[in-house]
């Protein structure tokens, strides 16, 4: 997929070769006002699309009559997360395919740990910034609760495993198997259990409602199915556009910063991979969609907690080093706090993602 940040080209930058980025000083300043121009026009693109892509998928968990927790939860987590969800799985597989196998696990193992920890820290803080303007940062946020209260418990279920098994030498094969298939294992049964749980949130008031026209629907086209479906796949279409954009940017932009590849795959590329989450939980946040908005990003974070760590945990050797040690207790204890929160049934508030944010900003820190 032309601009995800594969090793080759990760490779070819950190050796000076990449055609398109020189090494020296000058010429990457040179390039920095294109790369921002880049980022910009990415964000743009990926705004027009995440307006499209919720709008559709309001429409479609209407006319499946299904909670809002399944459509956050499931459809929009699955959706959006899918094609960042290819970053890690190039690049373990291109350690394995002649590309550096060092270089590629890095690059793997940074990306699979950073999406969960710009969700569970980063995301939660920017959806709460965006929405204090219009409720105060001691307004009331509202998401269903049970919902939010499951995704994050076996987010956190799955994430600890997987924290466990770095730990686990690469030669006990069969430990590392065992932990691989129980945590695909783990996201099938949270799959099954969020289905289950629609229908009574339908019959509860929590069925996902359109609060406006599909928008392919103004150019004379029936609001039907298929109209739905492919206005679904223009909004995912712009969505992965803009996003391998943003990637290209920040490529340029983290090389001039000197950042190494776990580095850049830690911090840099989840930037641009979680936007989606990012731009979707925002803009349903601001129409007053709270449960939307949190399944969204605690339903991607099931997702990348268990999954991606399993291609980690089988095909990498998914060791303790002190960026991924940090990284994944950061990450279970920013999803730990919301879980207390949540658990405790605290009426949830935006100032109350501050600390969600302080645990990204150490952690940025604590790197560069």
């Amino acid at each position: 997929m032309p601009g995800w940040v594969y090793p080759a080209s990760i490779t070819a930058i950190c050796t000076g070769t990449h055609p398109t980025v020189h090494c020296g000083v000058q010429s990457l300043w040179h390039n920095a006002p294109m790369n921002i121009l880049l980022l910009v026009a990415a964000l743009i693109i990926i705004l027009a699309g995440a307006e499209a892509f919720t709008n559709a998928l309001e429409h479609l968990g209407d006319r499946l009559g299904i909670s809002e927790g399944v459509t956050g939860s499931i459809f929009a987590a699955v959706g959006t997360a899918l094609p960042e969800a290819m970053v890690p799985i190039v690049a373990v597989f291109a350690a394995t395919s002649g590309q550096p196998a060092h270089l590629g696990e890095e690059v793997g193992v940074g990306a699979i740990l950073g999406a969960p920890m710009m969700l569970s820290t980063l995301t939660l803080f920017m959806m709460a910034l965006f929405v204090s303007p219009q409720r105060g940062w001691r307004g009331a946020l509202n998401p269903e609760p049970t919902g939010l209260r499951r995704d994050l418990g076996w987010f956190l279920c799955a994430f600890g495993l997987s924290a466990v098994a770095l730990f686990v030498p690469h030669h006990i094969t069969l430990a590392r198997i065992s932990i691989g298939l129980g945590l695909v294992t783990l996201y099938f049964l949270y799959v099954m259990v969020t289905l289950r749980a629609s229908a009574a949130l339908v019959a509860e008031g929590h069925g996902t409602e359109a609060g406006h026209a599909l928008y392919l629907s103004k150019t004379g086209l029936p609001t039907k199915m298929p109209v739905i479906l492919i206005q679904l796949a223009i909004g995912l279409g712009m969505i992965v556009f803009g996003a391998n954009l943003f990637v290209d940017g920040i490529e340029g932009l983290s090389h001039w910063l000197s950042i190494s590849a776990l580095i850049l795959s830690l911090l840099v590329v989840p930037i641009a991979t979680e936007l989606p989450e990012k731009i979707n939980s925002i803009l349903w946040i601001r129409r007053g969609k709270d449960t939307l908005a949190f399944g969204n990003i605690t339903g991607a974070l099931v997702f990348q907690g268990s999954l991606l760590p399993a291609i980690g945990v089988l095909l990498t050797p998914w060791s303790p080093s002190p960026p991924v040690l940090l990284g994944a207790g950061l990450t279970l204890l920013a999803g730990g706090y919301t879980y207390f929160l949540v658990r405790r049934g605290v009426t949830l508030r935006p100032y109350h993602f501050l600390f969600n944010g302080a645990c990204y900003g150490a952690y940025f820190f604590a790197l560069t």
